[in-house]
């Protein structure tokens, strides 16, 4: 509580001069989101930064017991503060809150502790939640928002998927990567006219990217097949898992990470089980229904679109993988 009354508002004022700076995750995912945020007025700066200094930089504020995603982000952030490139009485910090026990509602405490330690606790800290912890009047997390953050995380699913099945193969050398930055670009100004974010539309650009994919020239060879999978931060963040995708390019292998489309859903299913085995709210239950739906809509959409072409391997559906789940441990 004493944290709440203490904090530094993100006010309406201080929209219009801050810069918001945020920790790197999914970085076609985050730059996509960056550029919706910026279509609504905010301006966001997404940090690339990478290497050693980042994570001696966290240790100094995030004990290491402390999980390393915490350290990790919170480095990145304070090694942005320091680095003399952002006026410090105009600039704003960005984290995730999700509402749970865990780290991932924690994290926002620790950033404000590290700032407290070196004597910026006067920077806003703004949390992105959507479960009512925190509000600011300068940032709100309006419908349309929420709308083209869940296309942009979609596109960002498809993007990477596509190319990672083939950047290993292309003739000409660094086309995939091209062909990402293009889209990028194109869905940015699509955003910014309103349009390429609704269901209908969504699905349209579907097949608009995979068939760009699928145009590019590529020789295929045999390759090993490499899934990386585990804790969600570590699992996409080049900062975290130490470049690890461009690694095993380099390496010849072809990558699969999982899209964060299925992380979505497990999300809100895990409510729904939580719900039908020790009971919950009705209202809760109907909000989980309506986004699991709306998030199954998005994850069926795109698997069709890549089945159109045999040369891609399109994803299994959440509801396999929680099937083959169901069958080695209660859901419970």
């Amino acid at each position: 509580m004493a944290d709440e009354k203490n904090r530094i508002e993100f006010t309406k004022e201080m929209k219009k001069e801050y810069t918001i700076l945020t920790p790197n995750m999914a970085p076609i995912h985050f730059e996509l989101i960056k550029n919706v945020l910026r279509s609504f007025g905010y301006k966001v700066e997404l940090l690339r930064t990478s290497g050693r200094e980042i994570v001696d930089e966290g240790l100094k504020y995030v004990h290491n017991d402390t999980c390393y995603p915490a350290l990790l982000s919170i480095g990145q952030l304070m090694h942005a503060l320091h680095s003399g490139k952002y006026d410090l009485h105009k600039v704003a910090l960005v984290m995730t809150q999700t509402g749970g026990g865990c780290r991932a509602s924690n994290y926002i405490h620790l950033l404000r502790k590290a700032l407290k330690k070196d004597g910026l606790d006067f920077i806003p800290v703004i949390s992105i939640n959507l479960s009512g912890l925190e509000s600011n009047s300068g940032f709100k997390i309006t419908l349309p928002l929420i709308r083209r953050a869940l296309a942009a995380l979609s596109y960002g699913d498809l993007l990477m998927l596509l190319k990672n099945q083939t950047k290993p193969y292309e003739v000409e050398k660094g086309q995939s990567d091209k062909l990402v930055e293009q889209w990028v670009l194109t869905l940015t100004g699509l955003f910014e006219q309103g349009k390429a974010f609704t269901q209908r539309e969504v699905k349209v650009y579907f097949d608009q990217i995979a068939k760009s994919f699928a145009e590019i020239p590529v020789k295929k060879t045999e390759k090993i097949k490499v899934g990386v999978v585990g804790e969600i931060y570590v699992k996409y963040s080049p900062l975290a898992n130490n470049d690890l995708e461009n690694f095993l390019f380099e390496q010849g292998c072809e990558v699969m990470v999982p899209g964060i489309l299925g992380f979505m859903i497990f999300k809100v299913d895990n409510r729904l089980e939580d719900i039908r085995l020790y009971g919950g709210n009705a209202a809760k239950k109907q909000l989980c229904t309506v986004l699991k739906w709306y998030f199954t809509k998005y994850e069926s959409d795109l698997i069709e679109s890549v089945k159109k072409y045999p040369q891609f391997t399109a994803p299994a559906p959440y509801t396999h993988l929680k099937k083959l789940a169901g069958e080695v441990i209660g859901y419970g």
